[in-house]
Parts: structure tokens; C-alpha cells; sequence
């Protein structure tokens, strides 16, 4: 029966994901999971990084990381390794996720299976090997968690279902849709009609996150983190900005002196900052070029190098879908922004 309450605590011992309406029975080991820190801690991160601030997709990784979780219990309830990998696979995220991902060297796979490696006491008194858990999450196990190259794998369908409803995409429910969909060693397969409103989520998502709306927050944040870590007495460091949630980042960047007084105009006026180039409106990509720099304020430059754009399968083989190519063809894309005006 569904609960009043999604709760992300395993109270009760079960999940029900809204998302997908699935009842999930929750194993001793996985609501020890939901009662350890580095699982907690991603309920304090938001799936959408720093889009998150101005937008509508302000879900935690922890909601998406129960939705795979829920996913996996669908279609492969009996894989207790697969499923303790679902909850496991985002802990290494930086505060506000992919946002910054790179900087100084940071890489949110390392990290995770740096902090699988600290649960191994956790996990073994489950019966689990953390380094299974590594295995599975790098694909090196096969696992209902991965899929053939370029193949649509669990994690992105939560992930673009679950941003598709967060931003009205959606067409229909995604728990009606999942009952169209299969999955064959890893990969979601469908019939053709279902495949290619899978395969238009993917591509929306894609757009959205080369949106004014989205690459403002995260070059600006990306910005003011580079800023404050380049100083020569600097207010965090490297290994303190990597364990800290998004509300320790925005406070640690409004206390150092030397982004006090722009964090705190992001944190009020984001448009603050203007967008000098768009490719998705079709205006010029490569603005690092073509913009002068003793024009005013300094510029913030960003640059998207990946779109996650997976395809399902229709009887096996990859849905094939120019708008896909199309869109990988526009890779690197690069942005400028510059502070426009003084507000208070």
C-alpha cells in the first residue's frame, strides 16, 4: 500500500517511489545504507547541481538513487549486490553534482569508490564486498546497473524521466510507461513508439542543460569556487569541498572574503550575470573567442564537453535518432557570462 509519506529513512522497512509507484522491501543492508552518511549526506545534494537554484528540478541525488534503486527492485529484485550498488553509486558527488566535477583534478568516481571502500565493515557484515560493489558500479561485473555502449541503462532513465516531471515534460505517467519497457542485459528495450519518447526526453534534457536557465547557476558557481580555492590563505580546501553538502558550499562562499560579496548577489540576483552567447538559440558557440575582455566586469567562461544522450533498444537494436547526433556534433560547446549590472 502506498504510504502518506515517502520517506527517504526506510521507516517501516519499505520504499515506495512516487516516481515510479514501485513498493520496494527494503533488506537489512539497505536501510543500514539510508542510515549512513554517505547516503544520507546526497539528500542534501541536488540531482541538478546548481540549475537547482533556478529551476524546478530541485530533487536530491539520494530521491534519484532510491529511483534506481526502485528500478532495479523492478526488474531484477533477487540482485542484492545490483540493488546495494544503486544506493551507492552517486556517494562520491560533489556539492551541487556535476557542477563541479574537474576542478582541481575532482572526480566523482574516484571519490565514490573511495567512500564504498570506508563502508567495507558495513557492507561485509552484510554479506557484500565493497569491491564487488566497485566492480558493478564500473562495469567490470556485468549488472542489471549497466548496458551496451551507447545503450539507455537504468540510471539515465530515472534520470530523465525523473527531470522530464520535474520540468512538465512528461506525456504520460512513468510508472504507466514502465510497464512498456524491458530490460536486456542492462539496457532498457521498448517498442518503437515508447523508444522515441525515451529517446525526446533525452534530447530535452540534453537542451535544458545548455539553457541560459542552467548554464548561469553552474559557471557562475564554478567561478566562484575556483576563485575561492585560488586564494593563497584559502577559506576551504580541495578534501573540504569534496565532502561538503550544497548549503556548507553556499555558506563556506558567502564566509570567504574573497567571493563573499558575489555569492551573496548569486544567491539573490543570479541574471545578475548574462549569458553573452547561446548556441541552443543557434547565436554564436565559441564567445571565448569573440568577446572582448577589457569590456567591463571579468567574463566567466564554461564549456559543456558531455551530453548523456543513451538510446533504447526496440527488439534489441539501438533506436537510431539524428536529433542524438545532431546534438553530440555540437560538442564542446562553450559560454561566456559576464556581471551586467550592480544590484542590491
Amino acid at each position: 500500500m502506498q504510504p502518506d509519506a515517502a520517506d527517504t529513512l526506510g521507516i517501516g522497512g519499505s520504499w515506495f517511489d512516487p516516481l515510479w509507484r514501485v513498493p520496494v522491501e527494503l533488506s537489512p543492508l539497505e536501510r543500514a545504507l539510508l542510515d549512513s552518511w554517505p547516503v544520507r549526506r546526497l539528500g542534501m545534494v541536488a540531482h541538478a547541481g546548481a540549475a537547482a537554484l533556478t529551476t524546478t528540478q530541485t530533487y536530491s541525488r539520494l530521491e534519484h538513487s532510491l529511483g534506481v534503486l526502485a528500478l532495479v527492485a523492478h526488474f531484477a529484485p533477487q540482485d542484492a549486490l545490483a540493488r546495494a550498488t544503486a544506493l551507492l553509486h552517486d556517494v562520491g558527488h560533489l556539492p551541487f553534482s556535476h557542477t563541479l566535477e574537474g576542478i582541481d583534478g575532482l572526480d566523482h568516481h574516484d571519490l565514490g569508490h573511495a567512500r564504498i571502500r570506508s563502508m567495507s565493515q558495513l557492507l561485509a557484515r552484510h554479506g557484500i564486498d565493497a569491491e564487488d560493489v566497485i566492480a558493478v558500479d564500473d562495469g567490470r561485473l556485468p549488472s542489471p546497473l549497466h548496458s551496451r555502449p551507447g545503450g539507455l541503462k537504468l540510471d539515465h532513465l530515472d534520470s530523465f524521466l525523473r527531470s522530464g516531471q520535474a520540468h512538465g515534460r512528461t506525456e504520460e505517467l512513468p510508472s504507466v510507461l514502465l510497464e512498456r519497457l524491458r530490460l536486456i542485459d542492462g539496457t532498457v528495450d521498448t517498442d518503437e513508439e515508447t523508444g522515441t519518447e525515451l529517446v525526446r526526453l533525452a534530447v530535452t534534457e540534453a537542451r535544458a542543460q545548455r539553457s541560459t536557465a542552467d548554464v548561469t547557476p553552474v559557471a557562475v558557481l564554478r567561478h566562484l569556487v575556483t576563485t575561492a580555492l585560488s586564494e593563497p590563505d584559502p577559506a576551504f580546501t580541495v578534501e573540504e569541498l569534496a565532502v561538503m553538502t550544497d548549503d556548507e558550499l553556499l555558506g563556506a562562499l558567502r564566509r570567504a572574503p574573497a567571493t563573499a560579496e558575489e555569492a551573496d548577489v548569486f544567491r539573490l540576483h543570479p541574471l545578475s550575470w548574462q549569458l553573452l552567447a547561446d548556441p541552443s538559440s543557434g547565436s554564436q558557440a565559441d564567445v571565448s573567442i569573440d568577446v572582448d575582455e577589457g569590456a567591463g566586469a571579468p567574463l566567466v567562461q564554461y564549456q559543456i564537453t558531455r551530453s548523456y544522450l543513451d538510446v533504447p533498444t526496440v527488439d534489441g537494436e539501438l533506436l537510431h535518432s539524428p536529433d542524438v547526433t545532431r546534438l553530440h556534433g555540437e560538442l564542446p560547446l562553450f559560454f561566456a557570462l559576464r556581471r551586467v549590472c550592480e544590484r542590491s
